[in-house]
């Protein structure tokens, strides 16, 4: 047989740049598009060492399988793929069973691209709930407002996409969450809701929902302000659950109305999975679902997006039946280990306090540079010089009122095992080491050091 252009060693391999500013007016054989792109690729980071992001970074390899087997199922279309319409049902109901609904069997809820989406959901139920009690009073005026302590990203979006008023609490002092004398102060006729967060970004830490509830209660003792409790349970949705049940946070509190989730953090599904649980039918306005009758039936739908594929949701169909309880308890309780002991070990080292130590909240811990402490190095420079060896550890200011606080965290998360952990703790011991033996001319500061995301 004649020799072709693809026999040849590395034909994949252009000698010449491909366009990356204008349309390409010809295409290229497939192997050398595939290994052009691939090798771009090659230039990220290990996600295994970014123990920046809450994101899973390491799934089973049927979990891969599933993946390529739903990318042309796609999730909207129930009429098409009526399974995987009750796939995504059946979670909605596990989960509503995990977080303790009041009646499993009608729960409502869906799955999202992620818990941003999930969020916003739940918030603008939150905004059409308060527009249905305000009508009968003949209140028609008023800008709402929702009440949050050191929020993911996804509540300042959602307050300036649906002209909502953001009441964002300021830490104060070693005060770094909400608290509930903080959260009384903002209510109002024109609070919609109160967002607690179970894990926050900053420091790891669950706020007090259960404290909030009660502060809410005798606040409508009080005033007859009746104000509902959204939970953002990003992470901690699949943490408390397992290894925290005596923590209140869920619906066994009659005032928390939604709770969303990410799959794709410790529900341990692929990127691209989030989840929205209400506690009952009624709340979630009916006006929040429109019905599509160009897919082949009439179908109910009430996501803000639309076509997605249905891998996230089949993938965590299959951890649900693969761990069951015993299993996600096993995980998470592993994971809340190594977290703290990693910050054991950072606490041993000198210089560090830890802000949180791995415990009680979402595995992982967070420290900052010990108070009046000179030091040849600051938490922007032990970043930077661990990047050096792959690993993504971010160091950032704490929000409003505590910009001057500097914080470091490390998530983790399944594929952080002891020996990497441990592998890591060395490295940060050897930077310390190196910046005590050579002195950063020119500390890093929060302009000049590298951006992290928080999510």
């Amino acid at each position: 047989m004649p020799r072709t252009k693809n026999d040849i060693p590395g034909s994949a391999f252009h000698s010449k740049p491909v366009p990356k500013d204008r349309f390409p007016k010809e295409g290229i054989e497939r192997a050398a598009a595939y290994q052009l792109v691939h090798d771009e690729l090659l230039l990220d980071g290990n996600s295994r060492q970014n123990l920046a992001t809450f994101c899973q970074t390491w799934v089973e390899s049927e979990v891969t399988q599933l993946m390529h087997e739903c990318l042309d199922k796609n999730v909207v279309d129930k009429d098409e793929y009526p399974q995987m319409a009750e796939l995504e049902s059946r979670c909605v109901r596990m989960l509503a069973d995990l977080w303790n609904s009041p009646d499993t069997a009608s729960a409502v809820g869906c799955s999202t691209t992620g818990s941003s989406e999930a969020a916003m959901l739940g918030g603008l139920a939150l905004k059409w709930r308060w527009r249905q009690r305000r009508r009968p009073a003949g209140k028609q005026r008023g800008r709402p407002n929702v009440i949050c302590g050191p929020a993911h990203i996804c509540w300042p979006k959602f307050a300036r996409y649906f002209d909502v008023e953001l009441r964002h609490i300021p830490c104060q002092g070693n005060r770094l969450i909400m608290s509930p004398q903080e959260v009384v102060k903002r209510c109002d006729e024109n609070t919609i809701g109160v967002i607690p967060t179970l894990g926050v970004t900053y420091t790891l830490q669950y706020e007090p929902v259960e404290a909030v509830a009660l502060a809410l209660d005798d606040l409508e003792e009080e005033s007859g302000l009746d104000v509902p409790i959204h939970v953002d349970a990003a992470s901690g949705g699949f943490v408390a659950p397992f290894i925290h049940p005596d923590v209140l946070w869920d619906f066994r509190i009659p005032r928390v109305k939604s709770i969303n989730t990410s799959g794709h953090k410790f529900g341990l599904a692929p990127l691209g999975c989030g989840w929205i649980v209400w506690r009952e039918p009624e709340d979630l306005p009916t006006e929040l679902i429109f019905r599509v009758k160009y897919l082949g039936g009439s179908l109910p739908t009430f996501a803000l997006n639309f076509s997605r594929p249905g891998g996230q949701i089949a993938s965590q169909y299959y951890n649900f039946i693969r761990l069951g309880s015993e299993g996600y308890t096993k995980l998470a309780r592993d994971c809340a280990d190594i977290g703290g002991w990693v910050g054991e070990q950072v606490a041993k080292l000198g210089p560090f306090e830890l802000v949180y130590d791995g415990r009680g909240g979402i595995p992982g811990c967070c420290w900052k540079m010990k108070n009046n402490l000179r030091t040849n190095f600051t938490l922007y420079d032990l970043a930077d010089r661990l990047r050096g060896r792959g690993w993504q550890v971010p160091a950032y200011p704490m929000p409003v009122n505590r910009e001057d606080l500097v914080v470091q965290r490390v998530l983790a998360r399944l594929g952080v095992s002891r020996d990497l952990a441990e592998l890591l703790v060395a490295d940060i011991q050897r930077a310390v080491q190196h910046f005590d033996e050579y002195p950063s001319s020119k500390s890093l500061t929060r302009k000049l050091a590298g951006g992290y995301h928080h999510g």
